[in-house]
């Protein structure tokens, strides 16, 4: 041991990089990412997140997967334009995925984008509506049974949306008043609209059904909602609570 060296200790090995160099930055999130944040900063639906997150990627793949940044009208374009001439995508659909383009040189990569021009424009169909009778819906309806059948009755009676429906809250319905109150509706807008006549003592006696089994998964641990923004930190027991 007398012939044995003493090392100083190494405290760059356990610290992270050489003597006198500055912490390492964070990665800069991936393009996709980036997209999902700006997105939700700004408060879009699910759906839109989805949407337009599929679109840049098509884009991205659809060009070999250049990065955006790299590319401008000219891409857009010719992409724009095989979506309707190789997918046979309608008009909405080709409108769809240049919002999603817009929205990913605009708000993520901060770069104008100018006219586009020579863009094979998917046809809009002229189409009649069609719309049932009171008649074929309730031959409709009367083929349901249970939590389809209120479902359905609320979508056609309170005109409701189908993720309106879904997402509907025991405190937004007001039995008293005959009405349900829509929060974060289509443009993240709250709205009335009527209770239907017809539901509503098969929804009353549904939500009291209910009632028990959403305090055994109370005991379970179970039995939370997810709260938008910031209320989830702000009221952190609001998302059990029966309401």
């Amino acid at each position: 041991m007398e012939n044995a060296k003493i090392y100083p200790l190494n405290r760059n090995r356990f610290e992270g990089g050489t003597a006198g160099s500055a912490p390492e930055t964070p990665p800069k999130p991936k393009l996709l990412d980036q997209v999902r944040q700006a997105i939700r900063t700004r408060h879009y639906s699910y759906m839109t997140e989805k949407a337009y997150v599929h679109w840049i990627k098509r884009f991205i793949f659809f060009h070999n997967k250049r990065h955006p940044a790299e590319m401008a009208e000219a891409e857009i374009a010719r992409f724009l334009s095989s979506l309707a001439s190789d997918g046979h995508v309608s008009a909405s659909t080709q409108n769809q995925a240049f919002n999603a383009l817009l929205f990913l040189y605009k708000e993520v990569l901060g770069k104008k984008i100018g006219l586009i021009e020579g863009v094979v424009r998917a046809k809009r169909p002229q189409r009649l509506p069609v719309a049932p009778t009171k008649e074929e819906v309730k031959k409709v309806i009367d083929q349901m049974n249970g939590l389809p059948r209120l479902m359905a009755i609320l979508l056609y009676g309170g005109g409701l949306r189908l993720m309106e429906c879904c997402r509907l809250r025991v405190k937004d319905i007001d039995f008293s008043r005959n009405e349900i109150v829509i929060r974060a509706g289509k443009g993240d807008k709250d709205r009335h609209t009527m209770l239907p006549a017809a539901i509503k003592e098969s929804l009353s006696r549904h939500i009291e059904a209910n009632r028990s089994r959403h305090q055994e998964d109370i005991g379970k641990g179970l039995g939370r909602v997810a709260l938008p923004n910031a209320l989830e930190r702000k009221y952190p027991n609001a998302g059990r609570e029966w309401a």
